[in-house]
Formats: structure tokens, sequence, C-alpha cells
């Protein structure tokens, strides 16, 4: 069945993931200290940190994602896994799903895991950590949709981390509007369905083009070395 590939793809990634762990550990590193760094530079005055911990949080998320996402294909592209996948009989966009989904597992999940952590350092309150909860549920597979979308479209280009950057970046800055404004509102007390409602239309929206995209773009620049 051509659908079996997803789980057996999925578990490869994460497994490839094992053996060199800093592709993942790193971003998480850097995540936690960029975030850590805030308290330390603005002071620990709660009422402060909390107006920018919803900013600063998603920020530092955002970038973290970016630090793992041009080796998204480059690795099988340069040892030629990828060709060998993409003229395999198995969909295309199954096996971009497969691997989006194994990046989201060890970056937007571990990111989700610490918000606790983060909103209790930067003193956001119960309903502030609540809608930075649901939106990082909301806004990581989006970051993870667009940053493979934009690897894809460099994976052929020597140290093309920078383009990959300015590819992706602008494209994030709805998400990041969206789930800041949400944190922010929760915290003063507001409803904030209204912004989950516009992060979920932007994640089915991301979902349903996205594979697409990236498939199409694979299918130019990772069809051969």
């Amino acid at each position: 069945m051509r659908a079996s590939i997803y789980l057996p793809l999925v578990r490869r990634d994460l497994t490839l993931a094992t053996r060199t762990p800093s592709q993942w550990i790193n971003p998480l590193l850097f995540f936690l200290i960029a975030v850590s760094l805030f308290p330390l530079g603005v002071g620990p005055d709660p009422n402060r940190l909390s107006e920018i911990a919803a900013g600063v949080i998603w920020v530092a998320a955002l970038l973290a994602t970016m630090l793992s996402q041009d080796s998204l294909f480059r690795t099988d592209f340069e040892d030629g896994c990828l060709e060998q996948m993409l003229t395999s009989p198995h969909p295309v966009i199954l096996i971009v799903a497969a691997k989006v989904s194994a990046h989201w597992l060890l970056t937007g999940l571990p990111l989700i895991l610490l918000s606790p952590l983060l909103a209790v350092l930067m003193g956001l309150s119960f309903e502030g950590w609540r809608a930075l909860f649901f939106t990082l549920m909301l806004g990581t597979p989006i970051l993870s949709l667009l940053g493979a979308l934009g690897a894809a479209l460099v994976v052929s280009v020597n140290r093309g981390g920078v383009l990959l950057s300015l590819l992706v970046l602008p494209l994030c800055i709805p998400v990041l509007i969206f789930s800041t404004t949400a944190v922010q509102t929760a915290s003063v007390g507001l409803p904030i369905e209204g912004h989950l409602s516009l992060l979920g239309a932007l994640l089915a929206l991301s979902i349903t083009l996205a594979p697409v995209a990236i498939a199409g773009a694979l299918s130019v620049t990772g069809g051969g070395n």
C-alpha cells in the first residue's frame, strides 16, 4: 500500500535525528537561551516581562525553527536518497508530509512542552500561558510547512540558510502577529477565539497548499545532484 510509506519514513527521520542530535538539540538550546536572556536584560519586573513575553517567545520559536530547516531535505539530497524518493512509486506529497511531520516532532513539539517553563520565567498568567499553548499548537506546524517550502527551494544551493530565511520569514509574519496578539489579549482577560480561528484557517490553508508546493519545488530542484 502506498500510504504505508508515511510512518516508516517518519521513523527513519526520527532515527537519523538521534544519530545527529545537534541538529535538533541546538535549536532548542537557542530557544531556551534566547528567552532566558530577556529577564536578565530588561530586569525581573513581572509586569514588564509579561508585556513582552508573547513577542519574545514567539520570535525565539520562529528563529529556532529556522535553524533546523536547512537540513530538512539537504542530507537526503546530498547522498542521493531524495532522488530515489522522488522517482519511487510513492506519492511525493506523502513523502513531504512524513518529513515535515518528523521535523515538527523534533522542533515544534518540544517548544510546546517547554511553554509552561517559559511562561513562569516570563511572568505570564495562566490565561496567557493557555493562549501561548494553543497558539504554539496551531502555529508551529505552519512554521514547519513554510520552512519546508523554503528548504525545498534552496535544497540545491550551497549554504542556502540565509536565502532560506529571506524566503520564509516574510511568510511567517501573519502567524507571528496573530499569535502574539492572542497571548496579549488573553493576558488582559479578553476572548481570543477570533485569533485562534485565524490561526486555524492559516493552518488549514498551509496543510492544503504547502505540501503540493513543496512537492513541486522538489521535483524541480531536488531531482538530481
